[in-house]
């Protein structure tokens, strides 16, 4: 028996791995299919998204593999109710999708992905991210995860903080306390895993033990950059790292671009935090507007070309301006917002107090050494380590956490 032409006996063991539930035959088949579909056509690619929509993944990938024209095709729309395309633009599109068919290129990501541990969502998945959808004809057709379904179900009470990889000391300092005081207030962070704000902002939530989630421009396999390897396989473990490319799929300039977009459509809201004139999270922005959701931007010195983008946000997109956590999650409330620091003063000051008697000047402490050695729990242990390393009160050195010198 085979599904899509491929045997099951290959098929059904790899899309169960990557679905990480058992499917009936029709779930596999979607599964399989728009797994497919995520190599085959590029990111955004709205006339790979309209036949998808109107025939399904499968019934699409079908008619692809069979090689049929555009005329053909057309009819096929035309005979599920929607709407024809462009003959021209349908070609040009056959033309782009039909040298991926090969059946090597759609079998590896998915057992690359078995390999890594990495998860497809599919639009009918309960975990699918439902702020993508409002992409429309630009929604992905399906995305690689490798992460929590706790991370994925914070991506509603998220917010996206962007910014210039060239970023300065200003630019990194107010990221880190914007990062923690969103954690705080009950939002997970997302960003795109950048060098510079983007690094700044995923670490700064790590470290208070909050969620946060990226968006990759390549496959979820290939962790990149390279030397944000560590911090993306720690958020592979708590928070969530994603792609609408498959595995083995490279970065490209096209490919970051239309990243963007997910970015702003998974978060609440979007803030850019430091931004020279040709940045591309100018470009973030743009589809937050587009898209209607909140958007806020940090003014920086006048005479500071990296803050040129932001200033041209304020003064030309209709931007907040924002200059603190609080002002950033009034872009978009949350109904309830649970917090990490929502102790009375009391409670939190005894908490400091069995924290600092667990660590030491001289000796470095990892955060589990210093959970059993207060009384306290890890993930309390985590966040007070990060909002006491923001103030400056204690720093991670490489074998663990030490109090500094007052």
């Amino acid at each position: 028996m085979t599904i899509l032409g491929f045997g099951e006996n290959d098929l059904v063991p790899l899309v169960t791995a990557v679905a990480g539930h058992d499917l009936d035959r029709a779930g596999i088949e979607e599964v399989f299919a728009r797994a497919a579909w995520s190599g085959i056509a590029e990111p955004g690619d709205r006339f790979a998204f309209a036949v998808v929509d109107a025939l399904g993944a499968g019934g699409a990938l079908r008619g692809l593999r069979a090689g049929w024209s555009p005329v053909e095709l057309n009819a096929r729309l035309a005979d599920a109710g929607h709407d024809t395309l462009p003959a021209d633009d349908l070609d040009t599109a056959l033309k782009r999708w039909m040298p991926r068919l090969a059946d090597a290129a759609t079998l590896h990501p998915l057992r690359q992905a078995a390999r890594v541990g990495a998860r497809l969502l599919v639009p009918s998945d309960p975990r699918w991210p439902a702020g993508v959808d409002d992409l429309e004809e630009h929604a992905p057709l399906a995305l690689w995860v490798r992460g929590t379904d706790e991370a994925l179900a914070a991506l509603p009470r998220s917010m996206s903080l962007v910014g210039a990889r060239a970023a300065t000391g200003y630019g990194e300092t107010v990221t880190g306390e914007a990062s923690a005081g969103l954690v705080d207030r009950g939002y997970a962070i997302v960003s795109g895993a950048a060098y510079g704000i983007d690094g700044m902002a995923h670490r700064a939530a790590l470290r208070s033990g909050g969620i946060t989630v990226a968006f990759l421009a390549g496959g979820v396999d290939r962790f990149y950059p390279g030397g944000h390897e560590t911090m993306l396989a720690e958020m592979a473990q708590t928070g969530a790292v994603i792609a609408e490319l498959p595995c083995g799929a490279a970065p490209t300039r096209w490919r970051f671009l239309q990243r963007n977009r997910l970015i702003a459509a998974a978060s609440r809201a979007t803030v850019v935090l430091e931004a020279g004139a040709r940045s591309g999270s100018l470009n973030t922005a743009g589809h937050a507007s587009q898209l209607g959701r909140p958007l806020g931007a940090v003014p920086g010195p006048v005479t500071s070309p990296a803050s040129a983008g932001c200033h041209r946000l304020l003064r030309e997109f209709g931007a907040v301006c924002v200059t603190n956590p609080d002002q950033m999650a009034e872009l978009a409330p949350l109904d309830h917002a649970p917090t990490l620091f929502d102790l009375g003063d009391g409670a939190r000051a005894a908490d400091l107090t069995r924290l600092y008697d667990a660590m030491s000047v001289r000796s470095p402490r990892d955060a589990a050494d210093i959970a059993v050695r207060s009384g306290l729990p890890l993930d309390r242990v985590r966040s007070l380590l990060g909002r006491l390393e923001l103030d400056g009160d204690v720093v991670e050195r490489e074998r663990g956490w030490v109090m500094v010198p007052g």
